[in-house]
């Protein structure tokens, strides 16, 4: 069995944590040079659990527990099927986007690490997230966008967490990011407000592209937090299309799967 630990999503303060590291190359392996210098390297408290890791934000026994979703499913918009085909709604209603690539499924702690990042500021998230999904990333699109916010929206919350995201896979895939190619225009209620059944709705007509976008016959990936319904990057990749874009795929960190809905 794993390491047994207590979930809790927080920030701490280093020079609050116990040291509970024995810091000494001389307990490791003599010959393990990589293992050995991570550990000089000074620790920090792993965010889900606190404590002291050498591995990144997240400690190896915390990291190893997040729900990735490694399971086969649907290629257009990864929820579970057999042997990878695609899924039933797919078939009979294909959405606007072409393919989804997806992290995690969106659940605990998973989730917790995606709110820290939107309502609590935590952006030291933004690599860590970005980099697991680059992992996932099969297909190399023409151009990145992220999921616009509205103005209202944006003004309130002081960034856009896909922006962020889509600029750090930007950077890691050599990928051009277009961060004003679309813009939303309506201030719609937020989707995890509504009943998913009522979502598609809430989205319509919310998105447009601006003359000058540089999109026509190129594949483009939206790049979002989490996709539920599909609705809000559904909606704006319908207008990408709409605005000549070949091919539209979905980025996003965490997939919500049917059950948790």
């Amino acid at each position: 069995m794993g390491k047994q630990v207590e979930w809790r999503i927080r920030i701490l303060d280093p020079e609050q944590q116990q040291d509970r590291n024995d810091m000494s190359i001389l307990s490791q392996r003599p010959f393990d040079i990589g293992a050995n210098f991570k550990r000089l390297l000074p620790a920090q408290p792993c965010l889900l659990c606190g404590a002291n890791s050498h591995d990144g934000i997240c400690c190896t026994a915390c990291d190893a527990e997040l729900p990735r979703l490694t399971a086969e499913h649907c290629p257009v918009c990864a929820l579970p099927t057999l042997a990878g085909s695609l899924c039933g709604e797919c078939l009979r209603q294909p959405p606007p986007f072409d393919h989804t690539a997806a992290a995690f499924s969106y659940n605990f702690p998973l989730d917790k690490l995606v709110q820290a990042l939107k309502f609590r500021d935590q952006l030291v998230l933004v690599d860590f997230l970005a980099d697991a999904l680059a992992e996932r990333v099969t297909t190399h699109p023409d151009r990145l966008l992220a999921l616009p916010l509205h103005a209202t929206r944006l003004r309130e919350r002081g960034f856009n967490q896909s922006l962020l995201l889509a600029r750090r896979l930007s950077r890691r895939l050599g990928i051009p990011l277009l961060p004003d190619a679309c813009e939303r225009v309506r201030n719609t209620p937020p989707q995890s407000s509504l009943p998913w059944k009522e979502r598609d709705k809430n989205m319509r007509q919310a998105f447009v592209c601006k003359p000058d976008a540089d999109i026509r016959g190129k594949h483009v990936a939206i790049v979002d937090d989490v996709m539920t319904t599909g609705a809000s990057i559904g909606e704006l990749a319908r207008a990408l299309k709409q605005a000549g874009a070949s091919e539209v795929s979905a980025w996003v960190i965490a997939r919500t799967l049917p059950h948790d809905r």
